[in-house]
C-alpha cells in the first residue's frame, strides 16, 4: 500500500537524520564532556537550542509517521493495538517536552524543570519497548516479530542497566549505557518502518481473502 510505505520512508529518513544530528552535537560541545559518564541531556544542555534538541524533536517527528502508517495498515486494531499505539504516542511527548524542557547543568542542583526532563525520558524509554513488544502481535509485523522482541528485551535490560547506574551504581557509565538503550530502541522504530516499506498490507488483505 503505498501510504504505509511513503510513512516508512518518511520514519527511515527521520531517524537517520536525528541519529546524523545527534553524533553531530556530540562533536560541536565542549571537548571536557565524557560521553561515558555523562548522558545525552547533559551534552545537549551545553548546547541548548542545538542540534541534540532538533534530533530529538524530528525523532518525534518519524514517529508519528510511522503511528500513521500504523493506523493504516493491517487488521482492525485489537485492545492491546491500541495500547501499543498510546505506548508510542507517550515515547512522542516524552521525546518532545524532554527537547523543549533542559535539564540541569552536569554537576548543579537538580531544579524542578531538570526533574520533569528527567521523568519525560523515563517515561519514554519504558514506553517504546512496552509498545514494540505489543505491536509484535500485529500480523503485518510478523516478519519481524522474533527482532522486535529481541529488541525490547535488549532495552529493558539496558532500561535496569542505566536505572542501576542512576542510583546505587553512582553513574557509573551512564552514558554508555543510555546510549546503547537508546539506540536499540531507535531499531525498534527502524524496524517497524523497514516493515512498513515492503508494504506488507496487501499482503495480509490478500491471506484474509483466501482464508
Amino acid at each position: 500500500m503505498p501510504v504505509t510505505r511513503s510513512t516508512g520512508l518518511l520514519a527511515l529518513g527521520g531517524i537517520a537524520l536525528a541519529a546524523l544530528l545527534t553524533v553531530i552535537g556530540h562533536l560541536e560541545v565542549n571537548d571536557d564532556l565524557n560521553p561515558w559518564a555523562l548522558t545525552i541531556s547533559d551534552f545537549a544542555v551545553s548546547d541548548r537550542g542545538g542540534v541534540i534538541d532538533v534530533a530529538m524533536v524530528v525523532l518525534a517527528l518519524a514517529t508519528v509517521a510511522l503511528l500513521y502508517g500504523l493506523r493504516r495498515a493491517g487488521p482492525p486494531r485489537p485492545r492491546s493495538g491500541r495500547t501499543a499505539e498510546l505506548l508510542l504516542a507517550a515515547w512522542v511527548g516524552g521525546l518532545l517536552l524532554a527537547a523543549v524542557v533542559p535539564t540541569n547543568e552536569p554537576g548543579t542542583a537538580m531544579t524542578t524543570a531538570a526533574y520533569l526532563h528527567r521523568y519525560a525520558s523515563v517515561v519514554a524509554f519504558l514506553a517504546l519497548p512496552v509498545g514494540g513488544w505489543l505491536l509484535a502481535r500485529r500480523p503485518d509485523l510478523a516478519p519481524a516479530a522474533r527482532t522486535l522482541r529481541t529488541l525490547v528485551l535488549l532495552s529493558l535490560a539496558l532500561a535496569a542497566a542505566m536505572i542501576w547506574s542512576a542510583y546505587p551504581g553512582d553513574r557509573m557509565l551512564i552514558g554508555l549505557a543510555e546510549r546503547l538503550l537508546i539506540l536499540t530502541e531507535v531499531a525498534v522504530l527502524a524496524t517497524i518502518a523497514m516493515i512498513q516499506t515492503r508494504g506488507l498490507r496487501g499482503g495480509y488483505s490478500s491471506s484474509c481473502s483466501m482464508s
